[in-house]
């Protein structure tokens, strides 16, 4: 018998479930400071998901494998990839951090059908993007390509075991100058998407993590420290305590 086996009262063998392990996933918030006041884009997931069903949340998910690959017409601030590459779990890489921002911008255009990048003529379009995998091509389709120079690291979080799904999900932020075109989303994942005040956002069903997070940027926002200059939170379980530390680049 191994260690992660123990004998029940029936003499049987019983196995303890491995934990799950934490998926790279990324967020991404928008900011729409057009009225004065900062704006962010929400939306509610729809009632029949595993994973925080009708909760307010930003656009993402888990990073795909051909956000790896993905043509993109810009690169990470070097700051920005240094916070990313900070305790990055399995086998630390740029391709991995590139991946990240990558994902969170796909995932804005599938899930809010906003496109954040710039128009691509046609005729000087790589020929490797010609081949990319389905879940990009439907955002260069509309003759555009990803930009991820805008996008900030604001927050990170483990999603705590025990869970029906893990993520260690980095949020970002970017501004909402940055959207080259609005469609219609290819996903119906989030129901409700608007855009909400800081204030109406803390009144929404927000899980946990969120909440906090909210807060987060709502400091980032009222400090005057430059961005790149400002640590990020990171939140996570060790040893059944709940830990926030701070990263620097």
């Amino acid at each position: 018998m191994n260690a992660s086996d123990k004998q029940s009262d029936a003499g049987t063998t019983e196995t303890k479930p491995r934990a799950l392990r934490p998926r790279d996933a990324a967020t991404l918030v928008i900011l729409d400071h057009s009225t004065g006041e900062a704006r962010i884009l929400m939306g509610r997931r729809r009632p029949d998901l595993v994973f925080m069903p009708n909760k307010y949340v930003f656009p993402g998910g888990r990073v795909d494998r051909s956000d790896r690959l993905a043509p993109c017409l810009d690169v990470l601030d070097a700051a920005e990839e240094r916070k990313l590459l900070v305790d990055m779990k399995g086998t630390p890489s740029r391709d991995r951090a590139r991946a990240l921002a990558l994902a969170a911008v796909r995932e804005t255009f599938e899930e809010a059908g906003l496109l954040i990048g710039s128009p691509i003529e046609r005729a000087s379009m790589p020929a490797a993007a010609e081949r990319t995998s389905p879940s990009w091509q439907r955002f260069l389709d509309h003759g555009m390509r990803p930009r991820i120079g805008t996008l900030r690291l604001f927050a990170r979080a483990i999603t705590p075991p025990g869970r029906k799904r893990r993520y260690d999900t980095r949020f970002f932020t970017t501004p909402a100058t940055e959207i080259a075109l609005r469609v219609d989303p290819p996903d119906n994942e989030l129901k409700s998407l608007d855009w909400f005040s800081l204030d109406e956002a803390r009144s929404l069903d927000l899980p946990s993590i969120t909440r906090a997070v909210l807060e987060d940027l709502s400091d980032r926002l009222t400090t005057r420290e430059p961005p790149v200059a400002q640590p990020v939170p990171f939140y996570f379980f060790r040893n059944g305590s709940f830990h926030r530390e701070l990263i620097t680049a």
